[in-house]
């Protein structure tokens, strides 16, 4: 069936043909780095799987790819388990890399003074 709509006429295809969609899903950031970071999501995500993230930096917002180094379970709240994924940022661009740097340079806190066994 021919749609007047289209500029090019869809082929179907032979039997099934399978394929994936990116879907943003809510995550909270636990900590950050250049390089990568941890998240807290209601789901799980596979052990060197590729995902696009949108990182929300204040008044600035970038999306990077980024590798799943691990996954495990968090904790269970609300009758929901988290999980806990370390994620590898994979070439992100200069734009992202200098958005991120500055957001994590901005929010650094240096650890406490420790004198004598005390911290001060």
């Amino acid at each position: 069936m021919t749609d007047s709509r289209r500029a090019v006429d869809r082929t179907p295809l032979p039997g099934e043909v399978v394929g994936e969609v990116t879907v943003f899903q809510p995550m909270t950031i636990l900590d950050m780095s250049d390089r990568g970071c941890q998240i807290e999501s209601p789901y799980k995500l596979h052990n060197d799987s590729l995902h696009d993230f949108r990182l929300s930096l204040g008044d600035r917002s970038v999306v990077v790819k980024g590798r799943i180094v691990y996954c495990r379970i968090g904790e269970l709240r609300d009758g929901v388990v988290l999980y806990r994924s370390g994620v590898e940022f994979v070439e992100p661009s200069a734009h992202a890399v200098t958005a991120i740097h500055d957001f994590v340079a901005v929010h650094k806190v240096d650890p406490p003074e420790v004198i004598d066994g005390e911290i001060s």
